[in-house]
């Protein structure tokens, strides 16, 4: 029990930030640091009829004041429902992020980055998708 206590009190000790990543469509995005200024990105996004589920792990490549360049590599998980039935399915893959984010005095966080991916399911496809507008809530 004092394992698992010592283990919530460490998770609520890290910075966080939640907010929305615009591309194509957008995404809800959670940022969870993992010590440093590395961290977890989770993003949950919405695109016509396409719904997927990313995670990536950043590294910090050079936090300058404010600025923090970062770079990671993750996985997706995407599913498609085409207009009839039959054409719906499902893509697993790899995904990897570059960005820039800036980190304000009040508790808002900006980030511009791009997330190249390769889909491992339905044909080994690269889907380079394009930059994305993080705007996020640090906590």
């Amino acid at each position: 029990m004092v394992a698992v206590l010592c283990m919530a009190a460490v998770a609520n000790a890290q910075p966080k930030a939640l907010g929305l990543r615009a591309t194509y469509g957008a995404e809800l995005s959670y940022q969870h640091y993992a010590g440093g200024s590395n961290f977890w990105e989770f993003d949950a996004g919405l695109f016509d009829n396409l719904l997927d589920l990313v995670a990536i792990y950043d590294f910090s490549i050079a936090p300058v004041g404010p600025f923090n360049f970062y770079m990671g590599p993750g996985a997706f998980l995407a599913t498609w429902a085409g207009p009839r039935p039959q054409d719906a399915h499902m893509n697993v893959g790899l995904a990897g992020q570059i960005g820039l984010e800036y980190i304000f005095d009040i508790p808002l966080q900006i980030s511009l980055d791009w997330r190249p991916c390769f889909n491992l399911m339905n044909g080994f496809a690269w889907a380079p998708y394009g930059a994305a507008l993080g705007i996020r809530y640090a906590f």
